[in-house]
């Protein structure tokens, strides 16, 4: 049996992170990957995802925020190349929606800058949009997007060039306490470490049985369209954007065109909708993309951007695991005396935290602490009720 300081289950964006900063530590890791790197079995596909600061969910959520804001700059420095595009992030909503007053809170504590429009100043400088006249608009200048695929890759070579031994299309079927540390069996072999750390997205509720309860896999959706203004949603002339419609629960997100040119990926104008979708089994075949999520694109597009959507160029799915009140889980696993590290449950909000959440989880897993304000991800909430 190869013996390894730390066994990392599952390599996606958090688990080649922390392959990579447990590995620049010193420390013998071992990645397990039951897919291809990267692959769109997980969360973290679809050519982009936002990062913003001024969080509606939660304003604990800003100070984790300020560090990966910091921890994307040093990566960019390490790898040279840019991963995050400040094109700012565009609010709509009504004054007393969850999204603004949430936007508003988190700006407040933390002094994250915004700009506000009246609705007819936002519908002058955003003729993009047909807004709601009770529709208030806010702009976080210093928000935009990063690369999921890319980012991915990037720690996964960089975990590499470190010293950590990754394994790819080796499926992990048990772990085991094992005197003070922990015993892996996969399809292939089986490996002892002193620490694990499970990062497996929507399968951590197969490799974490006393959180099942707490999570459910959805299936989401992602279009891309091609606008019959192709130039007013280029890169140049358009911000990402959220917008949060009066007696829905979901939001509506989108980016600007990324060029082919500079940018891989699908081509078009891409449009998406955040809310719990089609519950699903991961190891399951994918379902079809239901009609009704293609019309309600359809049906906002031709409301409230009436030049976007003039065909549907491309659609794909990804997975999100949703936790019971959609805040992440970031802890040592409650009874299994520091041995045992695990993140899950991100809810589709998680990938802009990529580079603090693999510090954090080396912290966890190498020192049994870490100063990062994560009490309020505790798996405890869950387990030891």
């Amino acid at each position: 049996m190869q013996h390894y300081d730390l066994i990392v289950i599952g390599l996606g964006s958090m688990g080649s992170a922390t392959s990579y900063y447990a590995s620049k530590r010193g420390a013998k890791v071992l990645g397990l990957e039951q897919f291809q790197i990267p692959h769109e079995n997980g969360s973290h596909t679809g050519q982009s995802r936002i990062i913003r600061k001024a969080y509606f969910e939660h304003p604990n959520y800003v100070p984790l925020l300020q560090r990966a804001y910091d921890n994307w700059a040093r990566l960019e420095q390490v790898v040279g190349r840019q991963l995050f595009y400040r094109t700012g992030l565009l609010y709509h909503g009504t004054a007393d929606g969850v999204l603004l007053k949430g936007v508003r809170a988190s700006s407040e504590q933390y002094h994250v800058p915004l700009r506000a429009y009246t609705p007819e100043q936002a519908q002058k400088r955003f003729p993009q949009f047909q807004l709601d006249t009770r529709f208030e608009s806010l702009l976080e200048p210093d928000a935009g997007f990063i690369l999921p695929e890319k980012t991915i890759s990037i720690f996964y070579e960089l975990a590499l060039k470190a010293g950590a031994t990754l394994h790819c299309n080796e499926a992990v079927q048990t772990w085991t306490r094992k005197g003070d540390g922990v015993e892996v069996q996969t399809n292939k072999a089986s490996y002892y470490a002193k620490r694990l750390v499970i990062t497996a997205g929507a399968w951590a509720r197969d490799l974490i049985p006393a959180l099942r309860p707490n999570l459910r896999v959805t299936q989401q959706s992602l279009f891309w369209v091609k606008p019959k203004d192709w130039e007013a949603f280029s890169l140049a002339n358009f911000p990402c954007w959220n917008m949060m419609l009066p007696d829905d629960e979901g939001l509506f997100y989108g980016f600007p065109i990324l060029p082919s040119n500079r940018f891989d990926g699908q081509i078009g104008l891409k449009i998406a909708y955040h809310a719990p979708e089609q519950l699903i089994e991961p190891n399951e075949a994918r379902p079809a993309i239901q009609a009704k999520e293609y019309t309600r694109i359809q049906n906002f597009a031709a409301t409230y951007m009436p030049d976007a959507l003039a065909s549907i160029l491309a659609s794909k799915t990804c997975l999100y695991t949703y936790s019971d009140n959609e805040d992440f889980i970031i802890d040592h696993l409650p009874e299994q005396g520091g041995v045992v590290s695990i993140a899950c449950g991100f809810s589709g909000h998680g990938f802009k935290f990529v580079p603090l959440v693999g510090e954090v989880l080396t912290d966890l897993a190498l020192e049994g602490k870490t100063d990062a304000p994560i009490g309020f991800l505790s798996a405890k909430r869950y387990l030891m009720a």
